[in-house]
């Protein structure tokens, strides 16, 4: 189902007002707007001669993403401590824009993963590096997104649970690497991997939903740990693992619902991380993403107050500022106008585009041409809804492993 553009004309009331009271958020917030408002005047001026604008740049996209696999710029020397989050962002990227690889590639992927993975369990951010929840997580679901019995085959399932065993707290949260951080990613990418291959154990999380609902803050999202700000990524990844852990009741979730839909801006159609920040491409992932899990959770305690058509935001609006605002003409997704643009915001920017567009079993909707439309993903996981679905079946017929605590 093709959806109208909104009338950029009517929305401009929505721009941001500083009551004469100027400050650098504020500054910096109408020149956001300047630039979007730039971009949203000349598609006006587009679509009057293009009914089916605005349009996503698939082949340029596509082109971006494949040469990124084989050769990136100097700039990215300093993600060298995170070569499977390149694999994944690209991987995910292309399977959201239908775009497949040729065996010989996807073997030679599953093989780069195999040498990031750790003699003690898990996965490093590059070949003999120290192992790391957060590449672990992306590892795995580069491997599973590829979905080939050698991919499978590379993770070493009774030495991944090992690896999980030795970061975690006896609170039951999860340092990111043995005597690294403890925030709320590492619980997430914990439980992620430990669903996805099996090896979920209830000991190994016993009280991990207890420490995640202390990580709610006053106004409704998580922080990264308790008592900090409340934060769009960890805020997904709050919500992502209570759902893992079938305990999403514990947190407030009106409270979640109040601020997470408050980050969708009202003039750019985008959201925004956190409050009084600018808005963001990745967050349309990040918050957007959160809404499927939310609309879940309602449905389950009232259907009656969720809608049966769509989630509860925006979804036009958020197409509209990916579509217009956040692709590069050369292929890849940014930030924001303005800004260059990169792997990572290409895979989160173009993962909420996938979310705004479908709508659990319903028709989707799809801003511009009905070629935009992309793959499914879900949205626990932020892999394909395919590939989620069969690496599942997969590790359900290998046996857990029980192994213990060191």
């Amino acid at each position: 189902m093709a959806a109208n553009v909104r009338s950029f004309e009517a929305i401009k009331r929505e721009k941001f007002k500083d009551e004469n009271l100027p400050t650098p958020t504020s500054e910096e917030q109408m020149k956001v707007e300047e630039s979007v408002e730039q971009l949203f005047d000349l598609f006006s001026k587009m679509v009057e001669i293009d009914v089916d604008a605005p349009t996503l740049l698939r082949l340029h996209h596509a082109a971006f993403l494949k040469k990124s696999l084989t050769y990136l710029p100097n700039a990215y020397q300093c993600l060298d401590a995170s070569r499977p989050w390149l694999c994944y962002w690209i991987l995910h990227s292309l399977e959201l824009l239908d775009e497949t690889l040729v065996p010989e590639d996807i073997s030679k992927i599953a093989q780069f993963l195999g040498k990031c993975q750790s003699p003690e369990g898990g996965f490093a951010g590059g070949p003999g590096q120290y192992p790391h929840l957060a590449p672990t997580y992306a590892a795995v679901n580069a491997l599973c997104t590829l979905g080939t019995e050698e991919a499978y085959s590379i993770i070493d399932r009774e030495k991944l649970q090992k690896f999980l065993w030795s970061v975690r707290s006896p609170d039951g949260a999860f340092q990111m690497h043995p005597g690294g951080e403890v925030d709320i990613r590492g619980v997430y990418c914990a439980l992620a991997v430990a669903r996805l291959t099996n090896i979920y154990t209830d000991a190994l999380f016993d009280n991990s939903a207890n420490w995640i609902v202390s990580c709610q803050t006053y106004e409704g999202g998580f922080s990264g740990s308790p008592g900090m700000e409340a934060h769009g990524g960890y805020a997904f990844c709050g919500l992502a693992a209570l759902s893992l852990l079938g305990k999403e009741h514990l947190c407030d979730i009106k409270s979640l619902l109040r601020w997470i839909v408050n980050r969708q801006m009202r003039y750019e159609g985008g959201f925004q991380g956190r409050t009084n920040k600018l808005v963001d491409g990745c967050y349309s992932f990040w918050q957007g993403g959160a809404f499927p899990l939310l609309h879940r959770i309602l449905t389950q305690q009232d259907a009656d107050c969720v809608s049966t058509e769509r989630w509860m935001f925006h979804q036009e609006a958020l197409q509209e500022y990916i579509l217009i605002c956040c692709q590069n003409s050369s292929g890849g997704l940014v930030d924001k106008p303005t800004k260059p643009r990169d792997i990572y915001h290409t895979c989160y920017t173009l993962s909420g585009l996938s979310v705004s567009q479908h709508f659990v079993h319903g028709k989707p909707i799809v801003v511009g041409n009905l070629n935009n439309e992309l793959a499914p993903l879900h949205p626990v996981y932020n892999i394909g809804l395919e590939a989620a679905l069969h690496t599942l079946q997969h590790f359900q017929k290998l046996p857990v492993p029980q192994t213990q605590p060191a």
